[in-house]
């Protein structure tokens, strides 16, 4: 089994959620988070006076799938996620040893 790690901009889940649906891959984790990479943030206006914004809003989006479902899963992030633009955000792929669906115990790929 595999999880995947994405980090995309907030605007793109809807695209990104419909794209892993039309794969055929269910059962995905949306965090809200914040980070920089080498956007390194901006700079806003506020009342006058400016503000270095650093950490910039993502949403980190956590699927865990069978291994053959990996390119499939990728490729659909990928593709939904890609604006052209610096800060598109990234894509972690791990190994995952073990999974317990807590209702019933099954484990493995069973469970997810």
């Amino acid at each position: 089994m595999k999880k995947i790690d994405a980090i995309i901009k907030p605007f793109k889940l809807d695209e990104v959620k419909e794209a892993l649906q039309a794969a055929g891959l269910q059962g995905i984790t949306v965090t809200e988070a914040k980070g920089f990479g080498r956007q390194k943030g901006h700079t806003e206006l506020y009342r006058g006076a400016e503000y270095v914004v650093d950490f910039l809003p993502k949403i980190k989006i956590e699927v865990v799938i069978n291994d053959d479902q990996l390119t499939t899963a990728v490729d659909a992030i990928r593709k939904a996620a890609q604006t052209g633009r610096i800060g598109d955000g990234k894509i972690f792929v791990s190994n995952i040893e073990e999974a317990v669906r807590i209702r019933t115990g099954e484990t493995g790929p069973d469970a997810i």
